[in-house]
């Protein structure tokens, strides 16, 4: 399968379903995808089929044991586990006898970084795999035109290179977000897609583009927020719109990193929020101290009152709370 390539089928199109399946790279939302068609396609035949997530680190020998054997019911077990490449050495005889005979009735998707570390377990379950999905980032702009040009044929439509272009320099490198805006406009141009409607449609994303300021920000990349923060003030985006995506980036850090340690689909429930959006928050929560977050709450705040008439010039006060945002994560202050 070629990196980034979606496909709405399961991974294994329409062979049989296999026993292992494989999922090497790093790029989140690729990984979380794979896992959804695998699910999925899973629960079209069995609604009734269990399925657990770990990650490498949290796996033990003997839950490995229970989790990849199907119940007395005759359910399928699927076990989903992220970061292979952790999985303690104690836990390492149990999948690899699991890889050399799998149990029937029982399905391994497996997440692997990619990395040196671990490459035997890789290497034992690339053997025996019934599909391998490539999840690698995608670090060069030609390869995000292609996956952006991939997933509108994946939504019935067509997409020109300078149409797709122009999606990547509007959007970014977030391939979730490529992603959700491709499918928007293949649904909105009935079916061919170019340049004009590119330019036209993200005119109309005010929220969008006031959370990528937000996103850049909150990691301490603070030229790629002014960057981002200038591109939207000129095209007339409001100030008070950009303040609440700040707003909004930094709460969501501080809600998920008081939510304690736990995978991020359980504090997601427990959060009330989804999967995908708790794995950005915990990424981008590292770097932060308690005493940074809550001073990042405080600038938000007056960032706030700043941009509803407290302040003479509410660009210079956006601008300032960037600046005031990423010295809080270095320094707490």
């Amino acid at each position: 399968m070629v990196a980034g390539t979606p496909n709405q089928q399961a991974p294994w199109g329409s062979a049989p379903r296999p026993h292992v399946v494989v999922l090497v790279g790093e790029e989140e939302f690729l990984v979380a995808r794979a896992v959804e068609q695998v699910t999925a396609a899973v629960r079209a035949d069995e609604p009734d089929a269990v399925v657990t997530e770990r990650t490498g680190t949290a796996v033990n020998a003997g839950e490995l044991a229970e989790l990849l054997t199907p119940s007395l019911f005759a359910e399928t077990a699927v076990l989903v586990v992220h970061s292979a490449q952790d999985v303690p050495a104690a836990s390492l005889p149990v999948l690899e006898a699991y890889l050399a005979d799998p149990t029937p009735g029982s399905l391994l998707v497996l997440h692997h970084s990619g990395g040196v570390k671990g490459k035997a377990v890789l290497n034992a379950a690339t053997a025996v795999a019934g599909a391998r999905v490539d999840c690698r980032r995608l670090t060069r702009n030609d390869e995000r035109i292609d996956f952006v040009r991939a997933e509108a044929r994946l939504n019935g439509a067509t997409i020109s290179a300078d149409a797709a272009a122009h999606v990547v320099d509007a959007v970014g490198t977030d391939l979730r977000e490529l992603a959700t805006v491709t499918a928007q406009l293949s649904l909105d141009s009935g079916g061919s897609i170019d340049a004009r409607m590119v330019a036209a449609y993200h005119r109309g994303r005010a929220e969008i583009s006031g959370f990528r300021v937000a996103d850049r920000a909150v990691v301490g990349d603070v030229p790629g927020a002014i960057e981002n923060l200038r591109w939207a003030r000129s095209e007339g985006l409001a100030h008070v719109i950009i303040a609440d995506a700040l707003a909004d980036g930094v709460r969501t850090i501080v809600r998920v990193s008081s939510a304690g340690t736990g995978s991020a689909n359980s504090i997601a429930a427990s959060l009330g929020m989804p999967p995908w959006k708790v794995r950005r928050a915990q990424s981008q929560a590292r770097g932060w101290t308690e005493s940074g977050l809550a001073r990042a709450l405080n600038v938000v705040a007056d960032l706030n009152a700043d941009v509803k008439g407290n302040a003479a010039d509410p660009d210079y006060a956006l601008e300032r709370a960037v600046w005031q945002l990423a010295r809080c994560r270095r320094t707490g202050h």
